[in-house]
């Protein structure tokens, strides 16, 4: 539908439809990673980044773009040069985001293939705050100690930094140190409710989810539990119960172990406050951020 022209707007549409039918275009701007945003009014955006946007991106003069320091700020800028390799940028508008309350640590257990890599993309774009990958009793894929293992984990680490470009978000999730079942229930066993708390996801569970976070209120960090393709054994659901963390049942559907995370943090999103900082917190800064167009695996670019 061409709305350049004028088109009727339902009412429930509300303002988003209206600038639609405007003909104003309302993309939010892509996120390029650096290390420390600039004091200043003008950016030079080179290394990894400053090629992607110039020559992959192929970024114009007058576009907007978002650089972000994954630490909780960003800034919105209006690109003045293309160069072969860098962008010379005018720093318009700056954004402080808080971390979201409660604060989400996911303990992953390994998934074999790209199925590990899928459950740090959609828990990132979800917004998870930390990811543990956990070596399950009954993970079919093993992380050793040598250089696989660190392949594998500096895959994972890649992921997320994509997830959050693509995502727009403020702060780069942390992802871990792979750890064994006893630190699980070490980590299940350090949180007290009602202010923290830890959540088993587990297809046998009766109790919804809805049902336990109704009852903590005032917590400000969970730890969310999602077990490997071949279940969890015995022993470790009696080991995490038995440190304090909660089997819940998301709903009806059996998901994958990959898949999981995600619903749940949807769920805890709606389920808490989450959500509710964010509301809005484009036009917090800027009125709104209007952008162009709508993700590279590393964040050591140069901002000048």
């Amino acid at each position: 539908m061409d709305c350049s022209r004028g088109c009727a707007v339902p009412e429930a549409a509300g303002e988003l439809g209206a600038r639609i039918a405007a003909g104003e275009h309302v993309s939010t701007p892509p996120l390029f990673l650096v290390d420390q945003l600039p004091a200043g009014e003008h950016a030079e955006l080179t290394g990894p980044e400053g090629r992607h946007a110039a020559t992959v991106r192929r970024i114009q003069v007058g576009e907007l773009l978002l650089l972000g320091d994954g630490r909780g700020t960003r800034a919105i800028g209006e690109v003045v040069a293309v160069r072969r390799d860098a962008l010379d940028i005018r720093i318009t508008k700056r954004e402080w985001t808080p971390r979201s309350i409660p604060t989400v640590t996911l303990a992953q257990a390994l998934v074999k293939g790209e199925r590990g890599e899928l459950a740090v993309e959609l828990a990132t774009e979800a917004g998870v705050d930390e990811v543990l990958p956990w070596r399950a009793a009954r993970c079919v894929v093993r992380w050793d100690e040598g250089a696989r293992g660190v392949k594998a984990l500096a895959r994972w680490r890649a992921t997320a930094v994509a997830a959050s470009k693509q995502s727009r978000r403020a702060w780069l999730p942390e992802i871990g140190a792979p750890v064994n079942t006893q630190d699980l229930v070490a980590r299940c066993s350090r949180l007290r409710e009602p202010t923290g708390a830890a959540l088993l996801l587990h297809e046998a569970a009766t109790t919804p989810i809805a049902q336990v976070v109704a009852e903590l209120r005032e917590v400000a960090q969970l730890l969310v539990v999602v077990g490997p393709e071949g279940g969890l054994s015995d022993g470790e659901l009696a080991a995490l119960t038995a440190a304090g963390a909660r089997a819940v049942r998301l709903g009806p559907e059996v998901l994958r172990a990959s898949t999981a995370a995600a619903v749940a943090l949807g769920a805890l999103g709606a389920l808490t406050r989450r959500w509710e900082a964010h509301q809005g917190e484009a036009s917090s800064a800027s009125g709104r951020w209007p952008g162009t167009r709508d993700s590279d695996q590393s964040i050591s670019s140069s901002l000048h």
